[in-house]
This record gives C-alpha cells, structure tokens and sequence, in this order.
C-alpha cells in the first residue's frame, strides 16, 4: 500500500484519488479552502442556489466511467442527470435567434436552415463533419492517452480545412476564426463559433482549427443538466472518494512539494508540518516555489503558453416572477462587435459589448419558490491584473452591462432583480489560488503544440499532475480524464498507455 498526497480537491484531483485509493493505496488530499469541488462551486442566498462555476456537462462518459471503476452506485444512481433540450438558443447583433436541439445533427441543421437561410445547415454540417474527423485523428492521443515523448506529433493540426483561393493563392483555414470567413461564409454562423471558442477562453483569432472538437462533442455527446446544481455532481465525486477511504484534509495549504533521494517524498503545509508521502498528486496549477527546482517539465517538455488566459465574471441574480413555460435552458447573446470583444478579453481590458451567456435552469432546488428563478449570467474575461476587478465602479458598470445584454433573454429582467452577486476573476483567485482567476482551455492539437498542456508526468519521479491545468486541459470532461491518467500511471506505471 503506497501513500500518495494528492493536492486540491478539484474535481481532476478527486478523480485520481478515488481510482487510487481502490487500487489500495492509502491516499490523502490537501485542500486549502473550507470544501471539496475546486471550481465547481455553489452560492446560496435567501433560498436560491447558483452555480459559480461550470453550468453544464459535457461528455458525461468520463464521469459514468468514474463510477463505474470505484463502485457499486452508477453516476446515475448518485446524481440526476438530465438532457438540456434544446442545447442553447442563440441571439445575433441582426436581431436573429435560433434555438439548436440538443445532439440532434439534422434537427441543428432544420433549425440553421429555417432562422439564417437555405445553405447554413448544410454549411455549418460540413464543418462538423470536417471536425469530427478532426475528432478521430486526435482523440486518443489528445485525450486518452498520456502526453507521449513524441508530442510534438500533437502539433499538427487535425482539422481537415477546406482549400481556398485566397490572394491568388491556395489557403487553408488555420484558426477558428478563419474557419468562421471563409468556411463558413455567414457571420452568424461565424460568431456561433466563435462562441465555442470564447465560452472556453480561446481567442477565435489564434485559437488552432482543431478547436472545431469543441462544438463538435457538445454537438455529438449533448449537453447534460445535474438537478440542484453542477456543485451536485463535486458533492457526488467527493462521497465516492470518501466511501472509498479517501482522507480530506480542508484548510490545509501546501506550500512545497518534499524532495527526498531525487523524488516527490511528501508535502509540506504552511507552518511547517510535513507529510510524508510515496507519491504527490498536484491538482493545481505549478509554480515556482511549490515544486522543487520552480520547474515540473524540462527543456524538452511542453511549455507554459506565453500570455495571460481569461477568466470568468459571473453576476447571480435572484428574480421575483415565475420562470415562464417556454423558457430555454441557456441562451447566448452574442457580442455586437465579435473583434472587439476579443481584442478586448486577451488585450487586457473590459469589453464594451461582451457576449453573455444566460443559464435559466428549471430546476425547483435553485428558487425559493415557483414565483421566484435564480439567473446566472457568464462573460469571458480579461483575468485579474490587467483589468482591477476589485473596483466596485468597474464590477458595477460590467454587471450592468451584462444584465442588460441579458434582457434580451428574460423578459422583464431588470424590474425583477430582488438581490445581486457579482463575481469576478479576482473571486476566483482568492478562493481557488489560480494566477489573475484564470480559468484552463481544454488542450488542443495544432499550432505547433502551443495548446497542449504539461504532461501528467514529470522530471521529478513520484510527481504528477493532474486537473485543468495538465494534459488535456481545462473543463470538467478534461480535467476528469486527466485523473484517470494518473491514476493509471501510478498503478501500471510510466508505460501506461491508457484504457482500451
């Protein structure tokens, strides 16, 4: 039985240690806020209940799977889930709305069709057809698998853009937001996708073609409602792991990792106490001064991506009025002027006409009553730093912005706000210890490795990295398949190759 100390209680961190802690080892995490969940929190007020972080699931396979390895109890068994239908509605700067059903291909294009014009659903199936070819070239290398030695493979790009003759020249797509002009030729549907690609953190404007997987999964594997809150499904990780004699340790921040004869041999917490351990888990972001040498990757690993990544600005807002009948489960308002926004978020500065995302969940654990709904409103934004989002003139003129954006999805929304919670990149910094709030992209292929993340391997044996931000990346899907990983390089060892 070996003891391996995991770092974080972040939904990534909890996976590993639940799959570790049935292999028999003897496992303890260190968390250094009051609770378990990492970002996928909760606020509660007056008897309304919000998510603060992710609002929907995606690819609930690797959640399924989880319980399936560490129980008897299915996913299902623990928490309810349901199918978000339709997936979202979304709002255009024309004045165009279009509601898309969820994993519906042909029902996404009916639906383009009949709001933006014969040819978008054929356009915008084209492109997914393109992706998801994208998807079964990369998904077990970029997903499934460890980060191989050779990851520079990874670099190239996947997605099968179409030929263009651009400037007296052939061209292919290589951004997000090349394929939005000039594949799919409508701005609409260029700023659908461009939305996918914010909505994660990624500029549509360097963000590789290959980002074409994420509207292709949401699209093919549905979006997924857990009733009383996505906080619903960290609580369920968290039994698991505690039903399998996992060991929590709340308040307790670690400050380094213990070095011992060339290997992770411990953690130490603040104040001095050391815990002595076979293994380290890392659930968090690394830097220097937690992990020795300020590195966990050599010269020839994967790198940091150079630049700042987005964070999110959340208001919360408690309504008087009942939700009406036809309301959708997430709209979309789209930003006026798309290239703006985006020079704005990862330019460092406030947008003037951000893109909100509006989550009305009919759900009667997150309201008082049925003559009350609990509202919550999403912005990609430029993290704490560049922007001081501890300014209440600044927090107040962009949650004003937001909630009016937003009166475009619900009727009436200003006259009805009874309470406001505003919160920002400089929240999530404090309460999850990410650098500026920052919230992880799911790694990509393409752009020369630039997307990818460090790998759950490191160059200090009995270390490893798991969560958003290690291989592969950011998002509730991602940071739960990197715990898998781990996991299965603990118990089979450095050759693990990942589950077939």
């Amino acid at each position: 039985m070996a003891r391996i100390a995991v770092i974080g209680a972040g939904t990534g961190a909890m996976t590993a240690a639940a799959r570790l802690a049935v292999a028999g080892n003897k496992v303890t995490v260190y968390e250094r806020s009051a609770s378990y969940g990492g970002s996928v929190g909760r606020h509660e007020h007056e008897g309304f209940v919000f998510d603060t972080g992710p609002g929907l699931l995606h690819l609930p396979a690797v959640q399924r799977d989880l319980f399936v390895k560490t129980g008897k109890d299915s996913l299902e068994q623990c928490v309810s889930l349901t199918q978000v239908d339709p997936a979202g509605r979304h709002l255009f700067a024309d004045g165009t709305a279009v509601s898309l059903p969820n994993a519906s291909r042909a029902g996404v294009a009916s639906a383009l069709d009949a709001a933006l014009g014969a040819g978008a659903g054929e356009r915008w199936t084209g492109f997914l057809e393109r992706a998801r070819d994208a998807w079964d070239r990369s998904r077990r290398p970029l997903l499934e698998e460890p980060l191989r030695a050779d990851h520079q493979v990874l670099g190239r790009d996947p997605y099968p853009a179409l030929k263009q003759r651009r400037l007296l020249r052939t061209r292919q797509a290589a951004t997000v937001a090349e394929i939005g002009a000039w594949e799919l030729a409508d701005a609409r549907l260029a700023a659908l996708l461009d939305g996918y690609a914010l909505s994660y953190g990624l500029d549509p404007r360097t963000a590789p073609a290959s980002a074409a997987l994420l509207p292709y999964m949401e699209q093919t594997f549905g979006s997924w409602y857990v009733l009383g809150g996505m906080r619903e499904l960290a609580r369920a990780v968290y039994e698991r792991c505690v039903a399998r004699r996992v060991e929590f340790v709340f308040g307790a921040e670690v400050v380094r990792v213990v070095e011992k004869d060339g290997r992770a041999a411990g953690v130490e917490l603040t104040g001095g106490e050391v815990a002595e351990a076979d293994r380290v888990v890392l659930g968090a972001r690394p830097h220097a001064g937690l992990v020795p040498g300020g590195q966990v990757w050599g010269p020839d690993d994967v790198p940091v991506r150079a630049g700042s990544v987005p964070g999110r600005f959340v208001v919360l807002l408690s309504l008087r009025g009942a939700r009406e009948a036809d309301a959708v489960h997430r709209t979309v308002v789209h930003s006026a002027d798309g290239a703006a926004e985006q020079e704005a978020v990862f330019g460092g500065r406030v947008a003037a006409h951000p893109t909100v995302t509006v989550l009305r969940p009919d759900d009667p654990a997150t309201r008082p009553d049925e003559a009350h709904e609990a509202v919550t409103l999403t912005a990609t934004v430029a993290p704490q730093g560049p922007v001081d989002w501890t300014d209440p003139a600044v927090r107040q003129r962009f949650a004003d912005a937001l909630i009016e954006r937003a009166g475009a999805a619900v009727p009436g929304l200003r006259e009805r706000i009874l309470h406001t919670e505003i919160r920002t990149p400089a929240e999530t910094e404090a309460e999850t210890g990410a650098e500026g709030g920052a919230v992880p992209p799911p790694a990509l292929a393409g752009a020369q490795g630039a997307y990818l993340h460090p790998g759950n391997l490191t160059r200090l044996p009995g270390l490893h990295l798991a969560g958003g931000w290690s291989h592969p990346g950011g998002g509730l899907a991602h940071a739960g398949m990197s715990g898998t990983l781990v996991a299965g390089l603990v118990v089979e060892g450095d050759g693990f190759r990942g589950s077939r």
